[in-house]
């Protein structure tokens, strides 16, 4: 996989058995965390190694949990402040909180 644009080609996948969507870059694995409660996704924690930072790694984690919990026609809690200023400054998912 190329790492040139992170953004545009990661292979995030769903770990459901561990309730995570998680990503694996040069053997470094950044992971957003969610629970599901009372038909809603709280996403709790995003986690991006710091070797992978300032790659577009985190926003892009957030943004496919924002729009599988839109696939899922669930609404969203977030918990990790990452997420939370990730919706403000994005406004098609503020419809999501």
């Amino acid at each position: 996989m190329s790492n040139q644009n992170p953004k545009s080609n990661l292979d995030i996948t769903h770990n459901q058995a561990a309730k995570r969507f998680e990503v694996s870059i040069d053997n470094q694995i950044g992971y957003i965390s969610y629970q599901e409660r009372d038909g809603k996704l709280i996403y709790d924690h995003t986690i991006v190694p710091q070797e992978l930072g300032g790659r577009g790694v985190g926003s892009a984690l957030v943004k496919h949990a924002l729009d599988y919990a839109r696939e899922q026609n669930k609404k969203v809690r977030p918990q990790c402040s990452f997420v939370s200023s990730y919706i403000s400054k994005h406004s098609e998912y503020q419809d999501l909180v």
